[in-house]
């Protein structure tokens, strides 16, 4: 069974520079792409001055609101918390999630990371798909810190080659992560193959840094896509990218 999976930084469903919200125009944009799996970054799980400011904000949660209707199992991890509200990473599934773990890699305390990390039961699997949501630190001894701790668990929670996808925004603009997470667990940049290297995802509108990944093992690569420029630059600052995967025979 082929699986299509998206990652996307939504900006907490508000345009670049927060000019205008955007999260209606999200939602159907999202569903275009018709992806199984959505790894999503800077999600608004809660603001209570929203609703005073944006008559037409969703009631529900934002990952829940995003999910409505056409992925019917969501996971939420809130990392950054605040007196109004928290936001951080979520995963939308068409397929059942079987367990969920938010783990706080926050490196120090004006920058609050987490890892999302659920099991997916998907046809074709004898043990459930390994996903791991993250948005890794501005910081770069934050990120390999980040990454170690990233490679440490999963080699602990999924041995033995178990099919893995991390994905997300991993503020990796030297490509860091090569070395320090994707050749110590056996993972394949969704891009690698064609560009060499990982794509370049920001700013949407004309993307120059490689910020965005998707990083796979026990898959194939069937197809890649940077999706950046008009509509999408006018939902967030960054890119979505998208995947299409095989399982490896």
């Amino acid at each position: 069974m082929n699986l299509r999976i998206c990652t996307y930084n939504i900006h907490k469903g508000f345009s670049q520079f927060n000019r205008r919200m955007v999260v209606h125009e999200l939602r159907d944009r999202l569903r275009t792409l018709d992806s199984d799996l959505v790894f999503l970054q800077e999600v608004q799980g809660l603001h209570l001055r929203h609703p005073e400011r944006h008559p037409n904000w969703p009631v529900l949660p934002q990952h829940e609101f995003l999910a409505e209707e056409n992925w019917h199992q969501t996971a939420y991890g809130g990392n950054a918390v605040y007196d109004h509200g928290h936001h951080g990473n979520a995963i939308l599934s068409r397929h059942a999630i079987l367990s969920q773990a938010n783990h706080d890699v926050s490196d120090h305390r004006f920058e609050r990371r987490g890892l999302l990390h659920v099991e997916v039961e998907v046809p074709g699997f004898d043990t459930p798909v390994h996903c791991v949501c993250v948005h890794l630190g501005l910081m770069g001894g934050s990120r390999r810190r980040q990454m170690e701790t990233l490679a440490e668990r999963m080699e602990h929670v999924a041995p033995d080659g178990e099919p893995l996808i991390i994905a997300g925004d991993f503020n990796d603009w030297r490509n860091h992560a090569d070395r320090l997470l994707a050749s110590r667990l056996g993972l394949v940049e969704a891009f690698g193959n064609d560009l060499g290297r990982p794509a370049r995802s920001f700013p949407s509108a004309l993307p120059f840094f490689r910020l965005d990944r998707i990083y796979v093992r026990g898959f194939r690569i069937r197809r890649a896509e940077v999706h950046f420029g008009a509509p999408w630059a006018q939902i967030s600052d960054h890119a979505a990218l998208t995947a299409e995967l095989e399982p490896l025979a």
